[in-house]
């Protein structure tokens, strides 16, 4: 059903003002407008991709003090275009995954071939249903994710990878939500969890950047070979 909607929502593309090394750009679809910060490859002929999704409150949240920001620039700079995405109807899974699949199509039409999905808390669930309904999905990376919506994280592999991180000392979501994706995924996983560590993993912020970097870049430098 997601991806027979996909065939028939983009409409286009509007293109605003560009600072801080991203594009502010819009998805005009037939389902409303969706708004992106796109982060383009400085070195464009890798081929590779990154789309970066917030929890359920929408807008531009991101976790772990400005990660997202953070590894867009730091990505761009080693040939991997980023994407985040602002959600037409925040809380929403279906209507958020059709989002996420639009910014998997719009990284698609700048000629990405392999792609990774990031996603916070409700925003890990948005990450794992796009990456299996989309074959330009390499990995997910999900970061203190729920559990409600995460169910096709065992149909990933082999073609998508993931990495699940979280802190133990999480109030919002409790940590045991990430040990059930790991456990009904297959290889290639990762679980990392992060002791005293709450919902928005500010105090391992660093260790989290450097984790998933070099993540994102091993898994997405793989597909190439």
């Amino acid at each position: 059903m997601v991806q027979r909607t996909l065939e028939v929502i983009m409409q286009g593309i509007e293109e605003g003002k560009e600072e801080n090394g991203f594009r502010e750009l819009a998805l005009l679809t037939s389902r409303g407008r969706i708004e992106g910060h796109y982060y383009p490859s400085q070195t464009p002929q890798k081929q590779l991709g990154a789309l970066w999704l917030g929890g359920a409150g929408g807008g531009w949240d991101t976790p772990a003090r400005s990660l997202y920001p953070r590894l867009c620039r730091q990505l761009a700079a080693e040939g991997v275009a980023s994407l985040r995405l602002r959600y037409r109807l925040p809380g929403n899974l279906d209507e958020c995954t059709l989002d996420a699949l639009s910014g998997l199509e719009l990284l698609a039409g700048t000629a990405v071939t392999a792609a990774a999905l990031a996603g916070h808390s409700f925003g890990g669930a948005v990450a794992i249903r796009a990456a299996a309904a989309s074959p330009l999905a390499r990995t997910v990376v999900t970061l203190a994710t729920q559990s409600y919506g995460t169910d096709l994280a065992g149909s990933l592999a082999p073609r998508c990878s993931i990495l699940l991180i979280h802190g133990t000392a999480d109030s919002v979501v409790p940590a045991h939500s990430s040990d059930y994706v790991y456990r009904i995924a297959r290889e290639p996983k990762r679980l990392v969890l992060l002791p005293d560590v709450g919902h928005g993993l500010d105090e391992a912020a660093g260790e989290i950047e450097r984790l998933v970097h070099q993540w994102i870049l091993e898994q997405l430098s793989t597909s190439l070979t």
